[in-house]
This record gives C-alpha cells, structure tokens and sequence, in this order.
C-alpha cells in the first residue's frame, strides 16, 4: 500500500506538524534544493572512494559470514560522518530542518546521530523497527529526518512506515529474515495496522518519530542506488540516551553531553548502546 495523504508543495510548517502529530510522520517535500543533493552525493561518494577508516561500519556478515559480493559489504554505511566531516555536519545542522524540529519537539532540538546510507542495487533493505529502541532516549522520543538522495521506489527499496504508531510501546524484536534485512531485528505489525510505503523525490525528508513502525524492502533494481542522508534528534530537555549517541550537538553545531542510558529500555540491559 503506497502512503497517499502526504503534503504538497507549499504547505507550511504548522500543517507538516498537525499531519506529523496525527500519523507519526510527514514528508516534506524538496527540503534539500537539488544543488545540495547534488554536494551531499559527491560527497558521501568521495568518501566511499577515499575511505574513512573508523567510520564505516562492520562490514555485514550473512549466516555469520562475510561475503565480499553482498552489495552492503561493498558498500557499506558512514556512520557519524558529522563527527569528521564539516559539510556532513552543517546539513544535519540544516536551519530548515532545526525549523521543522522545534515545531514538532515544542522546544529546541539536539542532534545525536547522523549516518548515510547507499543501499545500492540488489542490496538487501532494512526489517520493520522502532528506532527509540536503539536511542533509549529519555524523557521522550527521538525523531528522525530521512533525506532521500535519489528518487526512490518499490523497485529501488523506499522506505515503509506504519502510520499511527507513534504512540505505540517500544516493542522487544524477534528476528529478522535475514535474506531479505541486513539487520537481525524485526517488529511485527500490530494488528489492524498495515506498512505503507512512501516514495520520496531526492530532495524530500521525512520525518518520524522514534516509535513508529518503519523499514525498507530490497534494492530489486538492477542499476539504481536508493542513497539517504539520515539524521536523528531529541528534545534539548533529554537526561539520557544510549551511549553510543553521546556526545551531543546543538543546532548551532557545539556539542554537549548527558547521562547514558544504562536501563536497556524494556528488553534489558543487553540492548543499551547500539548504534542502527
């Protein structure tokens, strides 16, 4: 099912908010001008070519072995690029999304993660998740804002949400099918609910809060890369978070820190701390 209640062009911040509030997310259209979708690709593209030794993650196993022809070994994500890289870090400090963030926050936003993602083609896609379940933010939620670098689609892996879970509990995964997710966790759908795709233009940004429901099927194009430049933020009022995500970074790009979540949130302490 393709989500169909998306804004259009031209709509304001306070309708993105009162959809976003009502759904759990929002896609806002053209965010990013193609001049900065056009740097971000060049960017994260020399990245890949250089290398950024520290700073990709673990090259991803199957079966518990690695496979050098898995697309995701190849091309695997940049994580916290905003930690060594100033162009990185200025667009996930971008002042249109900081706009879009108080409004849906209520109060100042911080960031904690940022990463890029290449999902190239017959990659495999992400399972359904909450991503509060790795951030452990606390009080609140986190909300994510999910550029798409490239136009994207069933064929090329777009993203799915669950609408109106946002206000769902953070559920305790079971386990991936790991032919079709490079991740081992999967929350299954509640019942009554169902995943909506949402295809996106290079340039849109969707937003979504940290308990929604959400994933991406594979890459099943034989030529496209699915790219996304994908920031996480919190409250300025947050206590605690994950110990990965520390230290923080206020939207005028200092940083700050808070207490690490040691609770392990409601599946246990083995959780706490995993970068997604």
């Amino acid at each position: 099912m393709v989500a169909d209640l998306n804004p259009t062009p031209g709509q304001d911040i306070a309708t993105h908010a009162e959809f976003f509030a009502r759904e759990g997310y929002v896609n806002v259209p053209g965010m990013f001008n193609p001049g900065e979708v056009e740097e971000i690709r060049e960017l994260f593209t020399r990245m890949h070519d250089e290398g950024v030794p520290g700073h990709y993650e673990p090259r991803k196993v199957h079966d518990g072995v690695a496979n050098p022809d898995d697309p995701l070994f190849q091309y695997p994500r940049v994580m916290m690029p905003h930690r060594f890289n100033d162009r990185a870090k200025h667009y996930m400090t971008l002042p249109r999304v900081a706009d879009h963030l108080r409004v849906f926050f209520g109060e100042e936003p911080v960031a904690t993660q940022s990463m890029f993602y290449f999902k190239p083609p017959g990659a495999r896609g992400q399972a359904l998740h909450q991503d509060q379940f790795y951030l452990l933010v606390e009080p609140g939620s986190c909300i994510a804002a999910w550029t798409a670098i490239d136009d994207t689609d069933v064929e090329n892996g777009a993203i799915m949400v669950v609408p109106k879970t946002s206000k769902a509990e953070i559920y305790c995964p079971t386990v991936a099918d790991a032919n079709v997710s490079y991740t081992s966790h999967f929350v299954p759908v509640p019942k009554g609910l169902k995943p909506q795709l949402v295809p996106m233009k290079a340039g849109d940004t969707l937003f979504f809060n940290g308990s929604l429901i959400h994933g991406s099927g594979p890459n099943r194009s034989k030529t496209r890369f699915r790219r996304a430049f994908i920031s996480h933020y919190a409250a300025g009022n947050l206590q605690k978070i994950s110990g990965g995500y520390r230290p923080l970074t206020r939207m005028d790009g200092t940083e700050y820190d808070v207490e690490a979540q040691t609770s392990g949130g409601p599946c246990g302490k083995g959780w706490t701390g995993s970068l997604h």
